[in-house]
């Protein structure tokens, strides 16, 4: 059956007055009170524009194609708030983004193919450009730095924390925009405090495969564990906890592929697989003509109730070394298997999350090396751990507490005890609390206090950091 355009923006206008009265009946009115939080009435009033821009620009899209149908013109110009909505793919999810932890319709939001109707906007498809400034200044009773080390481990270079002092941490700037109706590219690059530039993300990933499917090419963070993904801007803390470190070098970025299937499920249930070069630790030397490291991972999840929901993952790393180099000169070439059991369990009271919530996390991490150390035959295993819980008690105050800890065995030769490999009967342990204050959703303020374990050489680390970013940036993942 033909609609006409007359009929298509009838259509259009009864779905949207549809929706509005279906959103004024579920919306939780606001207590009229003295004292009523400004800050969350105009984040409400925000999340409710947003919505409104995003489905004003699904019904547009609706009604193009049904023209294009019809092969009559368009009866008015998109509207800038079509433009600024775009930098979203067909599921709403913006083009930094992996797709939601929810099942929707393919159908929910399909751009007509090129052939069938250009782009409505000369602007739909520029980058959206966003900057994450992630400063601070680190006071401790030792020097922090290159000379940092974690007993047991074969350590990469980046497990140490920011400098004494004044220091950029890890600063991006991210560049994100749909390619067409079937693609979404994403670059990313940071900056330290040595003002050196480091390519941390640039992939393309598909929008509107079908069955569920996804697919991702380029450079990008491994989906293993709970945050591997998550940049730096988006910690709990201030630094990765403390397996992160050790056995990931604080996060596995690299070139590759990446597979993922969301099971057509009530229950949020998402498989993944990965094939990477194997240049970043804890490969090395791009074995196998450049396919070194391989991971799958499984993610599961439900609400709870209305007031909690949970997410429960199970990751597995394959990598191989050729002439791996720790910071310490010692030289590992064989093979590291990796295994992450991971749950994550959030609170907010009827589901509002504005005055109070709760998120705790924990995952358990078991490593096995096997291979040669300065040419020497080795098998080690390792194990790790860590809880952390942030409770947000009043709008915009947090506090936070997080233990973390490791474990490594004898790595089996006499001539390996005056390596890294050797723990010397110390099993590292990391304990940090934090006091958070955020401005917005955009800027946040932290102080944060660790009592680090991770050599024979305690240290207490003082952190002062301010996190911001403006420009468009999607919604950070569960």
């Amino acid at each position: 059956m033909h609609f006409s355009r007359y009929a298509a923006g009838a259509f259009a206008a009864a779905t949207l007055l549809g929706a509005t009265e279906a959103h004024a009946q579920t919306a939780p009115a606001a207590p009229a009170q003295n004292g009523e939080d400004i800050t969350a009435l105009r984040h409400d009033m925000e999340s409710l524009r947003q919505e409104y821009e995003s489905r004003i620009a699904d019904l547009e899209a609706r009604l193009a194609r049904a023209e294009a149908a019809e092969g009559v013109q368009p009866a008015t110009a998109p509207t800038d708030q079509t433009a600024a909505v775009a930098p979203t793919d067909q599921s709403g999810v913006p083009a930094d983004q992996p797709a939601p932890t929810t099942i929707a319709s393919n159908d929910a939001y399909s751009a007509p193919p090129p052939s069938a109707a250009g782009p409505t906007s000369q602007n739909l498809y520029n980058p959206g450009i966003a900057v994450a400034l992630n400063g601070m200044f680190t006071a401790a009773s030792r020097d922090t730095g290159d000379n940092e080390r974690i007993s047991g481990f074969s350590a990469g270079e980046d497990i140490a924390h920011p400098v004494r002092g004044f220091s950029l941490g890890e600063s991006e700037v991210s560049f994100a925009a749909n390619i067409d109706p079937f693609l979404a590219g994403f670059f990313d690059f940071s900056l330290d405090n040595q003002n050196s530039i480091n390519l941390e993300e640039a992939y393309i990933r598909t929008t509107a495969l079908p069955g569920g499917f996804s697919l991702k090419a380029g450079r990008f963070l491994s989906g293993i564990g709970y945050l591997n993904e998550r940049h730096a801007h988006d910690w709990s803390f201030a630094d990765a906890p403390l397996p992160y470190r050790a056995f990931l070098n604080n996060q596995l970025g690299d070139d590759g592929a990446q597979v993922r299937w969301l099971a057509p499920t009530d229950q949020f249930l998402e498989f993944g697989a990965e094939a990477f070069r194997g240049d970043s630790y804890p490969a090395s030397g791009g074995a196998n003509n450049g396919v070194g490291a391989y991971s799958a991972f499984v993610h599961t999840g439900s609400d709870i109730n209305e007031s909690s929901s949970y997410l429960a993952g199970l990751s597995y790393l394959h990598t191989q070394a050729v002439e791996r180099e720790d910071a310490d000169g010692g030289t590992f070439n064989g093979d590291t298997d990796l295994g992450v059991l991971t749950l994550v369990y959030k609170w907010a009271p009827g589901g509002n999350p504005l005055v109070r919530n709760l998120t705790l996390a924990g995952e358990y991490f078991y490593g096995r090396d096997s291979g040669t150390f300065n040419g020497i035959d080795f098998d080690q295993t390792h194990t790790g751990w860590y809880l952390q819980g942030v409770y947000q008690f009043m709008p915009q105050w947090s506090v936070g507490l997080r233990a973390s800890g490791l474990q490594s065995d004898d790595p089996g030769s006499l001539l390996l005890a005056s390596t890294d490999l050797n723990d010397l009967g110390h099993d590292p342990l990391d304990l940090t609390a934090l006091l958070e204050y955020d401005t917005s959703e955009f800027g946040r303020l932290r102080l944060q206090y660790s009592h680090d374990e991770a050599s024979s050489e305690n240290n207490d680390i003082l952190t002062l950091q301010y996190t911001v970013i403006y420009g468009p940036h999607g919604a950070h993942r569960y």
